[in-house]
């Protein structure tokens, strides 16, 4: 009896989804198995477009700004030292930093972004422990 009961369930299912997947009588076989096809294929486009597009600009921005860095631009590094460039050769940048202009020396893809005003040089007060 309870064999019976499951696979009626099971003839019933596998009936229910001939009809997804285009089997059995022929009537739209050919619609659903587009729509399944194409629905992935526009998931992958929008993911593209939502995701990698984006990326790509801000890429592009940040290898212009590291381009343009020259002798006296105030910049922020990525780990928050704020300090004025005092010397680029290649890809190492000497930073002077803080009010005693202590030299730090970093690589150039190692700045985070170019600064309007000085931050290193509002520092009135030490600093104590």
């Amino acid at each position: 009896m309870f064999l019976n009961a499951i696979s009626t369930i099971m003839n019933a299912n596998v009936s229910g989804l001939s009809c997804l997947t285009g089997a059995g009588d022929g009537s739209g076989a050919t619609g659903s198995s587009w729509t399944m096809l194409i629905l992935p294929l526009a998931l992958v486009v929008v993911m593209i477009v939502v995701m990698i597009i984006p990326q790509r600009r801000r890429d592009k921005k940040v290898k212009d700004m590291l381009g343009a860095l020259k002798q006296g631009d105030r910049v922020r590094t990525i780990g928050g030292i704020y300090g004025t460039i005092s010397s680029i050769k290649d890809d190492v940048i000497v930073l002077s930093v803080g009010p005693d202009k202590v030299k730090l020396v970093f690589a150039r893809g190692a700045i985070s972004q170019v600064e309007d005003a000085g931050v290193e040089n509002t520092m009135n007060e030490e600093v104590h422990d």
